[in-house]
């Protein structure tokens, strides 16, 4: 196993740490920008030595800027395509870059709370994470970092249309905004529908745990702003901002009404769920995730006193095909990772009620 690979794997993952702002709801926060380098061809244009270039360019600029103090290194080149399938499953990479074959790299700091994908859709795909609703200090972690590699990175940048990426939807900031919300309460009550496109109505995007084109597995959902042109970064995170402030507190309101008005059911549903995962020895990633889900809401309402929610959140990570065959230490068919997942997931609760 690739032994950056094996570091991702010991370490557990910042973003999930459930100590940030409003973390019952609010699992993490990421914002990213897309950044290009003045004088060489946007990398859907270029020829794969000046892709290889710029992955020494990047990387130089990192070292030289000292902006990342320590960063493990994965050249899509020589990763493997269940190591790909890890990276894309923790978030770190886009699935677009995953299935990439020109020559791509991933910088990424030990403890996933920056990385930067070189030559995906633009030169630079920065991103940075924190857990909860922190949108204001990940953007101020992001610019500075940002800005310490501008000094040795001419971006390209226009003074009427702001910064300039091969997609026109990034045109101006190029800033992607976003944090992963866990509604169970919305999707309960049959609230969910009119909330997303009440969200649309309002300029953003709602997308399922990967991002764009996945599924709303687990009742987790990540809002996005979709506009990056004629606003400032501040006013975009503003916005945005708002928005999830008021999806938290509607999320809060609907489960108190439902454990007030219903609450046989809602302990049933918590725990049918608890029951599933403590005893299943067959659980496929749907079933899982919809089980955590509302293992998730039980310890967060106070219904578990001994379960630890970060394991929790790991889980909604670590039971996913890549991650359970690392585990594993071999490659598992579809019955094979079920079997697996339901052992790992038993044994995980087993130890988590122990402490």
């Amino acid at each position: 196993m690739n032994d950056d690979i094996k570091t991702l794997l010991n370490n557990r993952v910042s973003w999930l740490a459930d100590c940030g702002p409003d973390e019952d709801i609010a699992i993490s926060s990421r914002i990213r920008l897309a950044r290009n380098v003045i004088g060489a061809p946007f990398p859907g244009n270029a020829k794969p030595e000046q892709l290889r270039e710029m992955m020494r360019t990047v990387e130089s600029a990192v070292a030289k800027s000292g902006s990342v103090p320590s960063v493990l290194k994965f050249d899509l080149a020589e990763c493997s395509e269940l190591d790909k399938q890890v990276l894309f499953e923790r978030r770190l990479i886009s699935r677009d870059f995953q299935e990439k074959t020109d020559p791509g790299e991933l910088l990424v700091s030990h403890d996933e709370s920056f990385g930067i994908m070189i030559n995906e859709e633009d030169h630079l795909r920065m991103q940075a994470l924190r857990s909860g609703l922190q949108l204001k200090e990940v953007w101020n972690d992001l610019d500075r970092i940002d800005d310490q590699l501008s000094r040795y990175l001419p971006y390209v940048f226009d003074q009427d249309l702001g910064f300039l990426t091969s997609c026109p939807t990034n045109v101006g900031t190029g800033i992607r905004a976003s944090v992963m919300l866990h509604l169970p309460g919305l999707v309960l009550a049959k609230q969910i529908g009119a909330v997303t496109q009440g969200v649309s109505k309002l300029g953003l995007a709602v997308r399922g745990i990967f991002g764009e084109g996945t599924q709303n597995l687990g009742n987790l959902f990540q809002v996005s702003n979709q506009s990056t042109l004629g606003e400032s970064e501040e006013k975009i995170i503003e916005q945005l901002q708002s928005v999830i402030t008021q999806l938290i507190n509607h999320e809060k309101n609907t489960r108190r009404v439902l454990l007030e008005n219903n609450q046989a059911a809602l302990l049933n549903h918590v725990g049918r769920a608890y029951g599933t995962l403590r005893h299943a020895y067959i659980l496929n990633t749907e079933e899982a995730l919809e089980s955590l889900s509302a293992l998730r809401l039980g310890v967060d309402m106070g219904m578990f006193a001994s379960i630890d929610i970060h394991m929790v959140n790991e889980l909604f990570i670590i039971i996913n095909p890549a991650h359970l065959q690392k585990y594993a230490g071999r490659e598992l068919d579809t019955a094979e990772r079920d079997v697996f997942r339901a052992t790992l997931v038993r044994e995980r609760l087993k130890s988590s009620e122990k402490k």
